[in-house]
């Protein structure tokens, strides 16, 4: 599609902030005004509308796409949407080590534990195994997660579902949108293990193409969640 408008503008609106095609606001494909609660947000979404031309690309308006998607489909999907994410809990990356090569046990050790303690701080205790052999997280914490994941916005909670599905793990995914570890250090710990298999047999295309994409996602939900928490 080829660009249809002169400029992008932020505006206030009802709830927060809307962004102007030539006077026009922004609506979600399911025709609903699109508003967020940041200015910072809305200056970006602008930012990212301005800068298509002649051809407008969907996939060059990340925000606009996870803004969009979150009020029309997060509100009705709430509770299914929480459970997704909690679920990762179950089976938290962070929670599954090796016994064996001793280097991966130790680089395991040095990248997740800390996350983990930190979790285990603010949320509730998960236990971690050895091996393969599955590890039942008592329910009591798994609750104790469900209720963080719950009370964040819908905004967030899209960001943070889009974390967890590229990390597979609540514990770092909750790290990342929170604003203690950055897409970088999440992208690397999440990736410990593939890395360390590359190192020692190389990568493929197929993997180096399947990595880029985690990493852009990582990335993408690291600067949603920071341009919504922004003032």
């Amino acid at each position: 599609m080829k660009r249809f408008f002169k400029s992008a503008v932020v505006a206030e609106a009802a709830g927060g902030y809307a962004v102007l095609l030539d006077g026009k606001p922004i609506r979600t494909p399911a025709k609903a005004p699109l508003i967020v609660r940041s200015k910072a947000m809305a200056d970006a979404i602008a930012t990212e509308w301005n800068a298509q031309d002649p051809e407008i690309k969907p996939a060059d308006l990340p925000l606009t796409r996870i803004a969009g998607t979150t009020i029309d489909l997060i509100a009705e999907r709430r509770e299914q949407v929480v459970a997704e994410i909690t679920k990762y809990a179950t089976t938290d990356l962070v929670c599954y080590r090796v016994e064996e090569p001793a280097e991966l046990a130790l680089r395991q050790q040095c990248a997740w534990q800390r996350h983990l303690d930190w979790a285990n701080e603010r949320y509730a205790p998960l236990a971690v195994t050895a091996g393969i052999a599955p590890v039942v997280q008592a329910p009591e914490a798994l609750a104790a997660y469900r209720r963080a994941v719950a009370a964040y916005d819908d905004m967030m909670l899209a960001t943070l579902h889009l974390a967890t599905a590229a990390l597979g793990s609540l514990v770092l995914a909750l790290a990342l949108v929170e604003g203690r570890i950055d897409a970088d250090e999440a992208f690397a710990a999440g990736e410990l293990d593939q890395t360390f298999q590359i190192e020692r047999w190389g990568e493929d295309a197929e993997a180096m193409a399947r990595r880029a994409a985690i990493r852009a996602d990582i990335a993408l939900a690291a600067r949603f969640a920071a341009l919504h928490r922004a003032a």
